[in-house]
């Protein structure tokens, strides 16, 4: 007597098939469950038996023995209770086999009610790979995985209900993913006063995907800014928006429907490096996998620990963390686009214009270590956000408006004309090099897209040897002077463009 159903394991974001064997045998009555399981694997025996004796089954006094293959790869979670229970119904008799295209996952209650399990999208992404054609899950698991094209996914509430469609007598329901959430009242630009050079870089930013950092003293606006970047990003792509469902699912904070929004995290200075990066004994996402193709905004950023700061180092330049444990090992979509704000000094008042300051030289060379120059490196656009005096703030936002550096403009900074100058710069970037956006380009793809004349050359080298740049900064100057021509809408890189990306990484920022 053996029964043999398929389930779906979830390691890191990704999941894989299990086999899930369930055979019975004379002798004591008990069940073993091999292949590795892990602890909540192991204390499911208890949950399925319960559950299958109160739906009204019979649980049979039989040895019974669970095999999950491939038995040499760790399994955790309660996903497996579901097919394991299904199995054992199927074993004893009391339950048809399923078809062979039929995947099982899900958490049993002692009542044999069904609970949700976390990488539910995933799970479905790995049934439309494996050629599986149906996906049964509990009810809110299913509406997460039904944004998956390919398969079918019915959503079951209890064991009953799955027992009832297997043998034929009630159907169960085809889930439907619930409507995208309604985006919420766009933060604007126009609410705030002055701040020019911020909002532009704010631009320059956006319609690249280049990593911004705004220093100035307290209440000068910087989180304001930063919470303004979101609105004015084009919406994702739908393979890019199931990615991010998929991270968010397998991280156990699901995201009901195709949401096409960035994802926008700030998580809090005292994070944990697992919790930044990612870890843990069974690996999950952190916060920049979970702001995955959006953005990941990083406030008072000497005030996080250092070791969870330098982690961030190689994700920002490979777009994946790689982490591994002596158990187990995964790897983390980041690409996303850092936001980070800081004070310039420990009291926040350097260079306020109102002498409050009272850091000693010794207190600032600590402070300014915190961050490392080669994390520093990585970040694109420096912008001071200086406090503003009483005439700016009485500055009416209707009248929000600025020249712009690179082509002698007059331009509006609301959200909506901002997002309409970005949409237009990603689209130029599309037709020129494809989906990957500027500050993504690689050395070749900045060769051949990123020349420069004479003129703007001899900008760049005077720029490399005063201010000692590296070949990396060096690169991302190019980067930025091309999001600034497609801003402009000019084919080439213009000497006011090179001089324009040069300021952002000037010595007027309190780091530099």
């Amino acid at each position: 007597m053996l029964a043999r159903l398929t389930s779906a394991a979830v390691a890191g974001v990704e999941a894989y098939p299990v086999a899930v064997e369930v055979h019975l045998a004379a002798g004591l009555p008990g069940m073993s469950v091999v292949g590795l399981p892990h602890s909540a694997v192991r204390e499911g025996r208890e949950r399925v038996v319960a559950a299958v004796r109160n739906s009204g089954f019979e649980a049979p006094p039989r040895k019974v023995t669970v095999n999950l293959a491939p038995a040499d790869v760790p399994k955790e979670g309660s996903a497996l209770d579901l097919p394991i229970a299904v199995g054992l119904l199927v074993a004893s008799g009391q339950v048809p086999a399923p078809a062979l295209d039929h995947c099982f996952a899900g958490e049993l209650g002692l009542d044999g009610a069904l609970r949700p399990v976390r990488g539910a999208v995933a799970a479905a992404v790995c049934c439309a790979r494996e050629g599986l054609k149906t996906l049964i899950l509990p009810e809110r698991a299913a509406q997460e995985a039904a944004v998956v094209p390919g398969v079918r996914v019915l959503s079951a509430t209890d064991l009953r209900g799955v027992v009832a469609h297997l043998q034929g007598r009630r159907a169960l329901p085809v889930a439907a993913p619930p409507p995208a959430p309604r985006p919420a009242r766009r933060a604007d630009l126009a609410d705030v006063r002055a701040q020019e050079l911020a909002k532009r870089a704010l631009e320059i930013a956006a319609a690249g995907g280049h990593n911004l950092l705004l220093v100035g003293p307290p209440g000068a606006g910087k989180s304001m800014l930063a919470v303004r970047l979101p609105p004015i990003l084009p919406d994702l792509a739908p393979d890019e928006a199931l990615d991010v469902a998929r991270i968010h699912s397998a991280a156990g904070s699901p995201r009901l429907g195709l949401d096409r929004r960035p994802p926008f995290r700030s998580p809090h200075h005292s994070i944990s490096d697992a919790g930044l990066v990612g870890g843990g004994s069974g690996p999950r996402p952190g916060e920049i996998s979970l702001a995955h193709h959006g953005v990941l905004f990083l406030d008072e950023l000497p005030e996080f620990r250092r070791a969870a700061l330098e982690a961030l180092r190689q994700p920002l330049e490979a777009g994946v963390v790689h982490v591994v444990r002596v158990r187990a090992s995964a790897a983390f979509p980041a690409r996303v686009q850092l936001v980070a704000a800081m004070n310039p000094c420990p009291c926040g008042y350097l260079g306020d214009g109102r002498d409050r300051c009272l850091c000693a030289e010794s207190d600032l060379r600590r402070y300014r270590a915190r961050i490392s120059g080669p994390l520093l490196d990585r970040i694109d656009l420096r912008v001071e956000v200086p406090l503003l005096d009483a005439d700016q703030l009485r500055e009416q936002p209707s009248a929000t408006s600025a020249r712009d550096a690179s082509s002698e403009k007059t331009v509006r900074r609301s959200t909506a004309s901002v997002a309409e100058r970005v949409a237009g710069a990603r689209a130029r970037q599309t037709r020129r090099q494809g989906r990957a956006l500027n500050a993504a380009l690689d050395p070749r793809a900045l060769a051949r897209h990123c020349a420069l004349g004479d003129e703007s050359w001899r900008v760049i080298s005077a720029a490399m040897n005063r201010l000692a740049l590296s070949p990396r900064a060096y690169h991302r100057i190019l980067r930025v002077a091309r999001t600034i021509a497609d801003l402009a809408g000019a084919g080439g890189i213009a000497r006011a463009h090179v001089a324009e990306a040069l300021q952002y990484r000037g010595a007027g920022v309190a780091l530099s």
